[in-house]
């Protein structure tokens, strides 16, 4: 190789990296797809920039005062990172239930975790927790905790102003409690298909709402059969201890027959089941 042949080589070496550089930064980010018409983001370590990522306890940008539409900063104790990790440590799984309350299902998906003497976090869409405050209740009633999971369930919130996820967010949250009543209260902000951004998690922590991510996707609202929801939850529960069912947006039954062979099985793991962490890193 002659010298003048060099400096052409490395230009088209550093062409080549850039381009790696770029189609690494495409594929890592969250991915939007689409599941039985229900849009969800699947949760990468991989962060977009300026947003957190769905890895175990992944968060960014605390630490900061406000947000932007002048979110305050979170109280003291209440991280805005995603939790993933579970309360009890070790072994322990977290069951989570998402786009409720359905009069037909969650009393259903209720009767099977009381049976079995599993509590569980219900993430409510704020005009279903109106419609159904009974429902609401008897969450409440039986132990179970409370989330935010917005108003409209938009899962392209995290292309909307700050404005917008603030009033997604809190508008839900007040809907929640005041179904609830007696005082109680709201513990975790999950966003819709997982599309968080620092200011949805600064909004949601600066209001008592630990952001909750997921570690194990059982793909149930896709209603793929009862074995391969069940079978998803078996195959990946290594990822972590919170798992992601649903009791509203369309025919659960099979989430009902699958969450009570979960809990058999985890039973017979030796797994006990607990509440995600809120104020854990």
């Amino acid at each position: 190789m002659t010298r003048t042949q060099k400096p052409g080589l490395r230009a088209r070496m550093a062409v080549g990296a850039s381009a790696v550089a770029v189609a690494a930064t495409i594929w890592g980010v969250t991915a939007l797809v689409a599941t039985d018409g229900h849009p969800t983001h699947r949760q990468e370590d991989a962060a977009r920039p300026g947003e957190a990522g769905g890895g175990p306890d992944e968060g960014g940008g605390g630490g900061a005062a406000t947000g932007a539409g002048g979110a305050p900063a979170a109280p003291a104790g209440l991280p805005d990172t995603i939790a993933h990790a579970s309360e009890g440590g070790g072994n322990t799984v977290d069951i989570t239930i998402d786009d409720g309350p359905d009069p037909r299902w969650t009393p259903q998906v209720l009767d099977v975790l009381a049976r079995h003497g599993v509590k569980a976090v219900f993430c409510m869409i704020g005009p279903q927790a109106k419609a159904h405050p009974e429902l609401v209740r008897q969450v409440v009633a039986a132990g179970h905790r409370l989330c935010d999971h917005t108003m409209n369930h938009d899962t392209a919130m995290d292309k909307k102003p700050a404005a917008y996820q603030e009033a997604q967010i809190l508008d839900a949250k007040r809907l929640i409690e005041e179904a609830a009543g007696g005082g109680a209260k709201v513990e975790y902000y999950r966003a819709p298909g997982g599309a968080f951004t620092p200011d949805s998690r600064r909004i949601a922590a600066a209001h008592g709402m630990r952001p909750l991510g997921w570690n194990v996707d059982t793909k149930d609202f896709g209603r793929p059969g009862t074995a391969a929801i069940v079978e998803a939850v078996k195959r990946e529960i290594g990822n972590g201890p919170t798992v992601l069912f649903h009791d509203g947006g369309g025919d659960r039954r099979q989430t009902v027959e699958a969450l009570d062979q979960v809990l058999t099985w985890l039973k017979e793991q030796g797994r006990p089941t607990g509440f995600p962490v809120r104020t854990a890193p």
